[in-house]
């Protein structure tokens, strides 16, 4: 395996203490230690900054959106773990969540981890069979979902729902179960306090069930351990600040959202929007303005295709300043990477940029520092595309059984054919038949209720492709150290038949 320093959890000697006698540094990014836990983080983050802004979401019945506070989200909190105490549920219990990106979504699962339950998140547009099984194989105590839609969805499983403690619906059903109970009327009044010291790092916190190609999904065990890691080392490998907004759309269910987008804003500080829907992302883009996303690549390559008809109507003129504007800034970027030389087209840079990349920038509500792509490849074209627009996208590889990410490009090292360099602490290899093997203390720990699977997987390291899989520096030459770009070759391009090593066109980095 690659050597790599090993990612250590300690208070930093930089840093400052709050009146709540809180360690934070100085960008209010939590240090922990080996023993710390999700709900643990949240309770810390609450402390320190009760009065700033958490999170953003749309209110339908008021129809403007409203803002969140830590403090206003921990009261919430507190009011659901009451609620979850009321079912009797003890340690180690299962409780699902079937409900698309909200503030609820967080609060159930806060108050989940915090009484040691474990989450398990089901996709709201998954099938019926698939919600049936995992209800059956997680064993799964109580089930959250938003109301009547999702409702009719589990009618042809209303058998397995109604052998739950309860399922939780914030509207009234209709035809619904015995065991059904309306959350507002079961909240109770009065908040309390947050449940403290009832985890432990290696105790489960989620259940994630990832679809196979053959058979039932298997359910991925992680710990609070493995996401806390891997929420250290990202913030290690990309900086996340404070006053950072995420627009957060790509579904919780998924191991990258949950992980980059939900986890780590709380470590770092940072706040969160929560989108209304795809088909109004553009609106909310606009409104929210954020400076952060994490997108999969159906997206920008939706917004690629409007571009390019645009462009096919316009006069040629304005084609020729918008292919100006993409070369001259694709020099610029490889220039500001050390990787390509000074050039007198690059006076031009200014006056380019605003007048094209400036205004495609201002659609996506023209703050936005970088964007993360995963869940699928990216073509590349499409990637040089924005980012000589100024759209910093990075891609990165991992799994969920890898809590998830493995690798990302860095802002100042991006190279979007690769899916970048491994994160901190996280060692990766090339095995005897080009597939990337990984270790690290993100490895999940096991497959629910699948001893067999596990063992066949867990053997100090893991397979995480079949995919020819090359580590390269930048001069295309084989290497294996930490700061290797990582190639997923899925066929050959033009670019390979002069260099065995050199980056491929057509990339798998897919986080599963």
């Amino acid at each position: 395996m690659a050597t790599t320093t090993p990612l250590h959890f300690s208070p930093s000697d930089h840093g400052v203490v709050n009146h709540s006698g809180e360690l934070a540094t100085r960008s209010q990014v939590l240090q922990m230690t080996t023993h710390t836990t999700l709900d643990e983080v949240f309770r810390r983050r609450v402390r320190l900054n009760p009065d700033s802004l958490a999170y953003m979401q749309y209110d339908d019945k008021k129809q403007a959106w409203q803002n969140y506070t830590w403090k206003e989200t921990a009261d919430e909190v507190c009011l659901w773990q009451s609620m979850l105490r009321s079912l009797h549920l003890v340690q180690g219990d299962r409780v699902a969540i079937m409900m698309n990106n909200s503030r609820e979504w967080v609060i159930f699962d806060q108050a989940a981890l915090g009484l040691g339950l474990v989450s398990v998140p089901i996709y709201t547009s998954d099938r019926a069979d698939n919600i049936d099984w995992i209800l059956k194989d997680a064993g799964c105590k109580a089930l959250l979902i938003k109301g009547q839609e999702q409702w009719d969805t589990l009618v042809d499983i209303r058998s397995r729902i109604q052998t739950l403690d309860a399922l939780f619906s914030f509207e009234v059903l209709y035809d619904a179960p015995s065991n059904y109970r309306l959350v507002k009327k079961s909240l109770p009044g009065f908040a309390g306090i947050l449940a403290n010291g009832l985890t432990n790092a290696d105790d489960l916190a989620t259940i994630v069930y990832t679809s196979g190609t053959t058979g039932r999904p298997k359910g991925v065990m992680l710990t609070h351990r493995n996401i806390l890691f891997n929420t250290e080392a990202g913030l290690s490998a990309v900086e996340v600040r404070e006053d950072d907004l995420m627009l957060s759309f790509l579904p919780l269910s998924h191991a990258l959202e949950r992980t980059i987008g939900y986890y780590l804003p709380i470590v770092a500080g940072s706040s969160v929007a929560f989108a209304r829907s795809i088909e109004l992302l553009g609106e909310d883009l606009q409104y929210v303005k954020p400076t952060l996303l994490i997108s999969v690549p159906r997206i920008y390559e939706r917004v690629h295709a409007r571009i390019e008809e645009t462009l096919a109507s316009s006069s040629a003129v304005k084609q020729r300043l918008f292919s100006m504007a993409v070369n001259v800034g694709w020099h610029h970027f490889l220039h500001r990477q050390h990787r390509a030389g000074w050039s007198p087209k690059l006076l031009f840079h200014p006056l380019l940029d605003r007048l094209v990349g400036a205004k495609i920038r201002s659609k996506l509500g023209g703050r936005l520092r970088f964007a993360i792509s995963g869940g699928a490849p990216l073509a590349p074209p499409i990637s040089r595309f924005f980012i000589s627009l100024g759209i910093e996208i990075l891609q990165g590889y991992g799994l969920t059984e890898t809590s998830p990410v493995i690798s990302v490009n860095r802002l100042e090292d991006n190279e979007p054919e690769s899916v970048g360099t491994p994160l901190p602490g996280i060692e990766v290899c090339v095995g005897e038949n080009d597939e990337l093997l990984t270790r690290s203390p993100c490895i999940m720990a096991g497959y629910w209720n699948q001893p067999q699977a596990s063992a066949e997987i867990m053997t100090g390291c893991i397979q995480v492709t079949r995919s020819r899989s090359v580590l390269a520096d930048t001069s295309g030459s084989p290497v294996v150290s930490r700061t290797s770009w990582c190639f997923l070759q899925a066929r050959k391009s033009a670019r390979q038949k002069s260099s065995k090593h050199s980056p491929v066109l057509n990339l798998l980095s897919k986080f599963s």
